[in-house]
């Protein structure tokens, strides 16, 4: 059976690449096999991934809120932007879990120009930029231009002094990120001038897809128990993890959740990141 991909291009319907993207949602195997049952019986030649991925989704929320919001990883990341300002302070979030000191937004000057950081990191006396670059468009790639043009702010930054946790700081490695994927060039480039990519799927089993199921980093926008608009509440009042929820149902409260409300999302959020 043939199936049509985001990017317009036509492809066999595998279904053990859907049963391994429904088993890392954590549900069992006999789950998942009864989940893909009812999807077989459904699909149609030429349907497209976005809507067997919606069919799933539904199925996956009916059977376990928590198995749906982890599926739904993805589409939660993009639901930080658009502007891309609430993916920033998810990215430092994800550093500062790995022990890094971490300041966003923040003005540097260089040797020519100044310079608006997205992310700041700083470990064993090394301090880095990381600069996001955030996509609304499901399969918009970051390519070569990215880190060529990153490359040359990276070069106007080091070996200067910088401000900003003495006065005498220097810059000595640059990350970028993104919520999607390099081009093939892009990595290449970046191997090739020491630059630090992280996006969706890479480096291969260091990327934001394994950060996230590894050390429970899932952003507020995974919960399914929640509204768009409720979520976008929580990220305003800086609440960016599903962990910063757990045992603090007073921000549940600011956004105006009944008690029954916040039970349920309290559960789902301890379900997601295992605090059970």
């Amino acid at each position: 059976m043939k199936i049509l991909k985001h990017s317009g291009n036509i492809v066999d319907y595998s279904p053990s690449k859907l049963k391994q993207s429904l088993l890392k949602s954590g549900a069992s195997n006999l789950e998942v096999d009864a989940l893909l049952n009812t999807i077989e019986n459904q699909i149609y030649e030429g349907i497209s991934t976005k809507q067997i991925y919606k069919m799933a989704f539904s199925l996956l929320k009916k059977a376990s809120h928590s198995h749906a919001a982890r599926y739904n990883l993805k589409e939660a990341i993009r639901l930080l932007g658009p502007a891309g300002f609430f993916f920033e302070k998810y990215i430092a979030r994800i550093f500062a879990s790995e022990n890094y000191q971490t300041l966003t937004n923040f003005v540097l000057q260089g040797k020519c120009v100044s310079h608006e950081i997205d992310v700041l990191i700083k470990k064993d006396n090394a301090i880095a930029i990381v600069e996001c670059k955030f996509h609304m468009g499901i399969d918009a790639n970051s390519d070569v231009k990215v880190p060529m043009y990153i490359l040359s702010r990276f070069n106007d930054l080091k070996d200067k002094n910088h401000t900003i946790y003495t006065r005498m700081d220097i810059i000595s490695k640059c990350w970028i990120v993104t919520n999607n994927r390099f081009s093939a060039d892009a990595i290449a480039f970046a191997k090739c001038s020491k630059l630090n990519l992280l996006s969706w799927n890479y480096p291969e089993n260091n990327n934001l897809k394994t950060k996230n199921d590894t050390n429970h980093l899932y952003p507020v926008t995974c919960l399914t128990t929640l509204s768009l608009a409720e979520k976008d509440k929580l990220l305003v009042l800086d609440v960016i993890l599903v962990k910063e929820i757990v045992n603090n149902s007073e921000c549940l409260e600011r956004i105006g959740l009944s008690s029954n409300r916040i039970k349920n999302v309290l559960k789902e959020a301890s379900e997601l990141v295992e605090y059970i």
